[in-house]
């Protein structure tokens, strides 16, 4: 169950998070804390000594709630699929009309990743090194997928233009997208509704003045 900590060298440069009193962190909140060290380290990068480092828990006190640093990854990827997955299910993109299906994934996409902000960015930042990370790279293809099929089905409908090839533009309306892990931040002055409505008039409308 343990693993070689060739970060531990570095874990002291790690800065514990603020002390939450006995009895520490559940499960929940060390995957937080360890999605947010992956992000700042690299999962490669990271070892289970400067999680427990961030953590102010011992090793095993981590392991109790996850197997490996793989487990842990797996873990917080999920909750990023998952919401986008999710998406997916719901009514507004389920049923209606495909432009309105699709308006609605494009909001929900972004109210996603705002509200997993961490899990998202470190799902956007994968390199496939490992099982678990072409596992979620190729749930993330399906999501794709499922998105340009709507593209197609609005492009029959006459609500999008035919001329567009409907893999490249979801792959650019998610590089808009994807691009708010940068430069968003849960203080800042932009209100996630706020920045779902200009996405979705820059998708659908364009910055020419009509």
């Amino acid at each position: 169950m343990a693993e070689a900590d060739g970060g531990d060298a570095v874990a002291a440069a790690v800065t514990p998070e603020p002390r939450r009193g006995r009895p520490g962190y559940d499960r929940r909140g060390a995957l937080e804390v360890a999605a947010r060290v992956f992000n700042e380290h690299g999962y490669d990068a990271t070892s289970m000594g400067m999680l427990a480092t961030r953590l102010g828990l011992s090793k095993s006190a981590i392991y109790h709630h996850f197997a490996s640093k793989e487990h842990l990854l797996d873990a917080a990827l999920d909750e990023a699929l998952g919401g986008l997955e999710q998406v997916l299910e719901e009514p507004g993109a389920a049923a209606g009309e495909p432009i309105d299906r699709l308006t609605y994934v494009v909001r929900r996409a972004v109210e996603v990743l705002v509200e997993r902000l961490p899990y998202v960015t470190l799902l956007l930042r994968l390199r496939g090194n490992t099982e678990v990370e072409r596992t979620a790279l190729e749930r993330r293809r399906r999501f794709d997928e499922a998105v340009s099929a709507l593209v197609r089905a609005a492009q029959a409908d006459g609500a999008v233009r035919a001329d567009l090839d409907p893999a490249i533009a979801t792959r650019l309306v998610f590089g808009m997208v994807n691009s708010l892990v940068e430069w968003y931040r849960p203080t800042g002055p932009e209100r996630p509704a706020d920045i779902a409505d200009d996405v979705l008039a820059l998708v659908f409308d364009g910055l020419r003045r009509r």
